[in-house]
Formats: C-alpha cells, sequence, structure tokens
C-alpha cells in the first residue's frame, strides 16, 4: 500500500511538474503577429521641465525654459536637451544657454554617460555671439532619488567649463509636489562676451511647488537666490552693482 502510495504521488508530482513546464514554455510563444516577450522597443519622450516667467529683485524680469526629450530604448538612447531666456525689455533676442545633441548609453544602474554637440548662442539672430562644444556628461539618480546632470564641456576655442544640476521631488500629497533645485557651473578660461570666467561662475537654489492637474501637466509657483563669484562677480557689479539676488516664478511643467 505505501509502495502504491509512493508510486501515486511520484506521478502526480511529475505530472504538476510536466504541466508546470508546458505552461511556462507555452507563455513564451508569441501570438502571431507579436514582438517576443522581453524584445526592447524604442519609444520616446518630451519633458518641458521648465516654463515660467521670472520676476527678479533688480527688476529684470525674463522668461526662461529648461526641456528634454530622447528616443531610444532601455540602453540606448538619443537625447536632445535645451535650457534658456529671453530677458524682457533689453532689446536682445531670446538665447539657448545650451542646447545638446546627445548618444546616451547605460552604464550602471539608473546612470547614463552622454556624449555629443553643443551650442550656446541666439535663436534668431546672427548678431549674438555664438559657440559650439564637445559635451561629455552623466545623467542619474543617486541615493534618496536625487536627479543630478552633470556635463563637462570643450568649447570650439578650446575653453572648458562645467555644470552641475541637481533636484529632488518631495510629495506632499498625490498631486502637490515640493522640488528644491540647486545648480553650479565653473570654467577653467575667461569668455567674457559669455560672461564666463575662470574659477567658480555661479551657485543658484531654488524651490518649486507644483500641482499636477494630470501627470502630464502641472503649474507651479516658485522662487530661488543666486550668487556670483570671482572675476564673474567683478563684471556684475560693474555692469549691475549686484553680484547676488532672487526671485520669483511662476510656470507649467509640461510631458509628452
Amino acid at each position: 500500500m505505501r509502495f502504491t502510495t509512493r508510486i501515486l504521488f511520484g506521478v502526480g508530482t511529475l505530472a504538476l511538474v510536466s504541466t508546470a513546464q508546458a505552461q511556462t514554455n507555452s507563455s513564451h510563444d508569441a501570438p502571431p503577429g507579436w514582438g517576443l516577450p522581453m524584445t526592447e522597443h524604442n519609444f520616446g519622450t518630451l519633458l518641458v521641465d521648465r516654463l515660467e516667467y521670472v520676476w527678479t529683485d533688480e527688476n529684470k524680469d525674463a522668461i526662461a525654459w529648461d526641456f528634454q526629450g530622447w528616443y531610444g530604448g532601455d540602453f540606448q538612447r538619443l537625447y536632445i536637451k535645451g535650457e534658456g531666456k529671453n530677458r524682457q525689455g533689453d532689446g536682445e533676442d531670446a538665447e539657448f544657454e545650451t542646447l545638446d545633441l546627445l548618444y546616451s548609453h547605460l552604464i550602471a544602474d539608473f546612470w547614463e554617460l552622454q556624449g555629443g554637440i553643443g551650442y550656446q548662442g541666439g535663436i534668431a539672430s546672427s548678431d549674438h555671439p555664438e559657440r559650439t562644444f564637445a559635451v561629455i556628461g552623466l545623467l542619474g539618480t543617486i541615493p534618496y532619488q536625487f536627479e543630478v546632470d552633470t556635463a563637462l564641456r570643450v568649447s570650439d576655442e578650446g575653453d572648458v567649463s562645467a555644470s552641475l544640476e541637481a533636484e529632488y521631488e518631495i510629495r506632499m500629497t498625490q498631486r502637490v509636489i515640493l522640488q528644491p533645485r540647486v545648480e553650479a557651473e565653473a570654467a577653467t578660461s575667461d569668455v567674457e562676451e559669455f560672461s564666463v570666467v575662470r574659477g567658480l561662475n555661479y551657485t543658484r537654489a531654488g524651490m518649486r511647488l507644483r500641482y499636477e492637474v494630470t501627470r502630464k501637466l502641472a503649474p507651479y509657483i516658485g522662487t530661488y537666490w543666486e550668487k556670483q563669484y570671482g572675476k564673474t562677480a567683478e563684471l556684475t557689479r560693474e555692469a549691475l552693482g549686484e553680484t547676488e539676488g532672487s526671485g520669483v516664478v511662476a510656470g507649467v511643467r509640461m510631458w509628452f
């Protein structure tokens, strides 16, 4: 009896294992016209992280923007990233502080190595000073979910500069998010037509409070403080009399 029971138990176990294996194998048989499971697919997105009006304590208002879009898969992507402003009432055209076209490759969990070309200059006018760059950078997330974007730039004249941006999202409710943000820029040589000098040029810290009407549309308000250093501060002091300042912003964040 015990021998018969053991046989039945063994046959039943073998049947269960065989059925599980058959189900597992069948789960990998994709229907006609479907891609294979776990196949990488390319897709794209565009994030306008900041589109805002800036009121400064020096009465030099501006419209500012910061966006990035990419197309690709999990490991390789093509990015376009841009940041700039249009100062109101100065008679000058809008300008790109940076406009980069980058190839990006995933090198570790949550970290992408990026490289490509960049541009700085006017958008519509050829009278504005211009320069191009070779760009290499890192984009990723450090512990505690701080998002970091760094870049090292070498211009067509051999000028070297570096930038760092970091931000963090504090979800206060399902729709209300507080976003602290810091950024800094430094250079190894003087390029006065772009208000860039050797050493640490400036640091800026800000905070924005946004309300997500939907996940893809979120108006916000915020404030910031910035300070300039070294020769950059000297140039600003000669032109404006102040080397640090603050402002208030109102804008919208959009995701397509």
